[in-house]
């Protein structure tokens, strides 16, 4: 288990060093200048006195060949210094650090809603006797992953908000906030997981074990329950950890349509202004997420089939 926690933190540091690379050069390779965008403060960028662009450039470094600056950068990123931002000359790290409790709080809260709906569906789906009834649950996830989350907030807005005025439309004032922003994020998670788990019993439920448990005259719920439901959870597992890092990026558009503050609008705002510190924070933030879900998933299989932890310790021998 060791050497096998050792390899997969390997890989995670390259997955790390690939997403602080990737999003250098292709922030670098956009055709704005980002001393110009500083310098322009939003206007027109050609206006703008040639002394002041050679000045902010020799200020933050954009007048060094593209190498070497993707060798300090990565050189203080080793370090958690990811530079000063271009837009507002605080700290990178700071900024994001100071954004994220409130996008961690919202991607919590959706995982949550997430987990309970799908794995409520899943099961309501493969339950019932009836089978109208289990027909019309399994159509629900493929509805819930065909909507658009931008939508969803949209139609949420006008119908909580305006029409009813349940819940606030816009802002981080309190739990309350957070409920229209979570349900937009967790209603295509939800149905993700649903589709998949639902799918992974129907098929435990016609394994062989699941009918020698029905033969010794074990009752509907605890075949489903006890004995099905464990075993189809490790695909519902694998896509669970994705959909953490999905949450996480879909916080970008859930929280512009409800003009909230966190990760999400500091990204978009910071790819506008080609603020390269802190659109690579907030990535190498993300793939990090990523990265730590992941391992924490692998290690959870053998925990619900030891028949896994088996194979490994004999691929090791």
């Amino acid at each position: 288990m060791g050497r096998y926690v050792l390899r997969r933190a390997g890989q995670g540091l390259f997955v790390l060093w690939a997403a602080f690379t990737i999003s250098f050069f292709v922030l670098y390779l956009l055709p704005s200048d980002p001393a110009a965008l500083m310098a322009s403060g939003g206007g027109e960028a050609d206006q703008v006195d040639p002394a002041l662009l050679d000045a902010l450039r020799a200020q933050y470094g954009l007048d060094r060949p593209v190498l070497v600056q993707y060798g300090d950068a990565l050189w203080h990123a080793l370090r958690l210094d990811f530079g000063t931002s271009y837009s507002s000359g605080a700290p990178a790290t700071q900024l994001v650090l100071q954004a994220l409790p409130e996008t961690l709080k919202l991607t919590a809260a959706a995982l949550v809603l997430a987990v309970v709906a799908g794995a409520g569906i899943a099961i309501a789906s493969t339950f019932p006797r009836a089978t109208w009834l289990r027909h019309a649950l399994a159509s629900l996830p493929p509805l819930g992953v065909a909507l658009p989350p931008f939508w969803l907030g949209l139609l949420l807005l006008q119908w909580l908000s305006f029409q009813l005025p349940v819940f606030p439309a816009i802002g981080n004032e309190g739990a309350i906030s957070l409920v229209l922003p979570a349900i937009t994020l967790a209603v295509p998670a939800s149905a993700a997981l649903a589709q998949v788990l639902a799918r992974s019993l129907r098929g435990t439920l016609d394994e062989p074990y699941v009918e020698t448990a029905r033969a010794k005259g074990a009752s509907r719920a605890r075949v489903h329950f006890g004995h099905a439901l464990r075993n189809a959870a490790i695909p519902a597992l694998t896509v669970l950890g994705v959909l953490v890092g999905g949450l996480l990026g879909g916080t970008v558009v859930t929280e512009t349509v409800f003009s909230r503050a966190g990760l999400g609008r500091l990204t978009v705002t910071s790819v506008d202004a080609q603020d390269i510190p802190v659109v690579q924070a907030v990535v190498v933030l993300s793939a990090l997420v990523f990265v730590v879900v992941t391992l924490v998933v692998d290690l959870l299989y053998p925990l619900l089939d030891p028949r896994i932890d088996a194979r490994q310790k004999a691929v090791a021998a």
